[in-house]
């Protein structure tokens, strides 16, 4: 199991649950506006309750299959963001998709950068991954301030890579390698 770790006095960063959806939701609808450039197109639903639930639901249930683990950034009752690793790959790729979100009422605390540390950490020491792989579109400075500032090198760029705000966008690419080990040691 991996435990929750604490990235401030007041922000935990843990393994989600459906007894968060609520809060998710509330995040979700709080940064809409905030999040829509750099989110694919999202239904009504994805905003209410029962679509973080059904969002959730289908993330731990690939968590319990070992193939996503899905952090939440949480501030008492409030989800103040989430990160998620991704499509971990066993075997000698040994590696995953790292992707992230933080409220508008959470910017500028450096939470997101103690997160991707965290999250590194985690992948390195327990899940025992060689790397981890992430994109920003070329246009989300900020993102890539927190990947650059986390060891995270731009490895190149895919054009149309990601259908984001409701077309395809290009994304830089980046990795951060986290160990030379052999796989599973």
């Amino acid at each position: 199991m991996i435990a929750a770790r604490s990235l401030t006095p007041d922000v935990e960063l843990r393994i989600g649950t459906l007894d968060d959806a609520p809060a998710l939701a509330d995040a979700q609808v709080r940064s809409r506006e905030h999040l829509r450039p750099w989110e694919p197109v999202r239904t009504e639903k994805w905003f209410t309750t029962a679509g973080q639930v059904e969002r959730m639901t289908g993330q731990l249930e690939r968590f319990k299959n070992g193939h996503v683990v899905p952090w939440v950034l949480a501030e008492g009752d409030r989800v103040v963001g989430q990160i998620t690793l991704s499509d971990l790959v066993p075997g000698p790729f040994r590696s995953a998709s790292l992707g992230y979100w933080l409220a508008v009422d959470a910017l500028g605390r450096g939470l997101m950068g103690r997160a991707v540390e965290a999250v590194a950490e985690i992948a390195d020491t327990e899940l025992k991954l060689h790397r981890i792989e992430a994109s920003t579109l070329t246009g989300n400075a900020a993102s890539q301030r927190v990947l650059d500032r986390a060891g995270f090198h731009q490895i190149g760029m895919a054009p149309t890579y990601l259908h984001i705000d409701g077309h395809w966008q290009d994304c830089n690419l980046y990795q951060r390698i986290l160990n030379t080990r052999e796989p599973g040691a």
